[in-house]
């Protein structure tokens, strides 16, 4: 059986963003930082990610401002996932993993997900928009995409949030339970979604909802580092360059996402 692929999937859409946009212009950036010479194409697990198999890259995808883009991103990662690769997406807003979902679960019926924010995104709709990045979750779990939600590094959370948790039976690891020692117990096949703001803006301050007391870049890349696979598909989202402080965001999401492809290819030896 041929070998699955790490692959890199631009997703440039911020257009149901709420409070600041600017996530669109991520994907480039995060590319420069991943290949940027200043570094090196090693994982700390010692893979080396340019040796042929090791990752690939589709490009960016064109999307309109509107939710035609939906539609786009779901077919872009079926298409990918269709021809043996393990979608990496870059956003974009978290908007962008409701259509990504859609495309995977044909292929991975009994998923699991784990998602690193400081929000939940649960709402039912947010601003008078169901697709809003404040809802995909709700989207997600609603049409029974995946199997099992488990969230982490969650602190922005509210009663009407707690009462879509209760409603789905989602997973939750705030960060009060984060720090008494909770971790998750994960098993494969396995999405993870990460928005960065789940991480402490002093590690990230590149976002557009900057919720202090979060997770360090080390807690985060310890747990990507511990999960079983296989992994199937992986997005990093909410990078607002506008708001970045020299570059340092986009170089945490380029860190992170190196450590995700590794542990794709640890996780997938042979798809």
């Amino acid at each position: 059986m041929s070998k699955r692929t790490p692959t890199l999937i631009g997703l440039p859409w911020d257009s149901n963003s709420s409070y600041l946009r600017g996530a669109a212009a991520a994907p480039p950036l995060i590319r420069q930082a991943l290949f940027s010479p200043a570094s090196n194409s090693w994982t700390e697990s010692l893979i080396d990610i340019s040796l042929p198999g090791n990752l690939s890259d589709a490009g960016d995808l064109t999307l309109p401002e509107n939710d035609d883009a939906l539609l786009l991103i779901e077919d872009g990662i079926s298409r990918l996932a269709r021809d043996r690769g393990l979608p990496l997406a870059l956003g974009g807003d978290h908007a962008v993993t409701y259509p990504v979902l859609r495309a995977l679960e044909p292929l991975h019926p009994r998923l699991n997900l784990l998602h690193i924010d400081a929000h939940p995104d649960l709402y039912a709709e947010f601003d008078g928009k169901r697709f809003s990045h404040a809802c995909p979750f709700a989207r997600i779990l609603e049409e029974k995409l995946i199997d099992r939600l488990v969230q982490v590094g969650i602190r922005g959370m509210n009663g009407h949030q707690k009462t879509q948790a209760e409603r789905f039976g989602v997973e939750t690891i705030d960060m009060r339970s984060w720090a008494a020692g909770i971790r998750p117990r994960l098993e494969g096949p396995l999405y993870i979604s990460i928005d960065l703001d789940g991480l402490d803006p002093a590690f990230a301050p590149g976002v557009s909802h900057r919720e202090p007391g979060g997770l360090s870049v080390r807690e985060v890349i310890t747990l990507i580092q511990s999960l079983p696979g296989p992994i199937v598909g992986a997005d990093i989202v909410e990078y607002n360059p506008t708001q970045d402080v020299s570059g340092l965001t986009a170089w945490v999401a380029a860190k992170l996402a190196k450590e995700v492809i590794a542990r794709m290819l640890e996780t997938n030896p042979q798809g």
